[in-house]
């Protein structure tokens, strides 16, 4: 028996407001896309180029989706972990159509809002996923150095 991995992460803008559809069983799907590119300069030329991908995710874990509707609007920064997979359609001409898709099921994916706190949920609002959201920047515990801080001002015995 084979073995295979289908894990995709992404980080991007987000190009349009976001979705929110629920299924005929209730559930709350949403939708979006993000855009992911790069920037170079032209080895011929000494031009700047761009290039930018759109992706589009769908998000059908419920926790995520209440993040997405209340946290995540066009423009938002974030990052996205889940499964690819292309579903087969049909066109109003009955031609068979296919649509590539970043899938945040309801285990196992991942969603981390990257635009600061401001857009954040508290932890008691929604899940991120698997992963817990660092604090921010420049956050400290007690009289101004963080635990972490205090764990690496230990005596190195090497």
């Amino acid at each position: 028996m084979s073995r295979s991995l289908n894990r995709v992460q992404l980080i991007g803008h987000l190009g349009r407001d976001p979705e929110i559809r629920s299924t005929n069983a209730g559930k709350r799907v949403a939708t979006f896309s993000i855009a992911t590119g790069e920037s170079w300069k032209d080895k011929d030329t000494g031009e700047k180029r761009e290039r930018t991908d759109w992706h589009n995710v769908v998000v059908f874990n419920e926790g995520l989706a209440g993040v997405v509707e209340k946290y995540v609007k066009k423009g938002s920064r974030c990052m996205v972990e889940g499964e690819l997979r292309t579903r087969k359609w049909q066109d109003q001409a009955g031609a068979d159509r296919y649509s590539t898709e970043v899938v945040l099921p309801q285990y196992g994916g991942n969603l981390i809002l990257l635009d600061g706190s401001s857009g954040r949920a508290s932890p008691d609002e929604g899940s991120y996923g698997t992963q817990r959201q660092a604090p921010p920047a420049g956050a400290s515990a007690g009289g101004g150095t963080s635990s972490y801080a205090a764990d690496l001002d230990d005596d190195i015995p090497f």
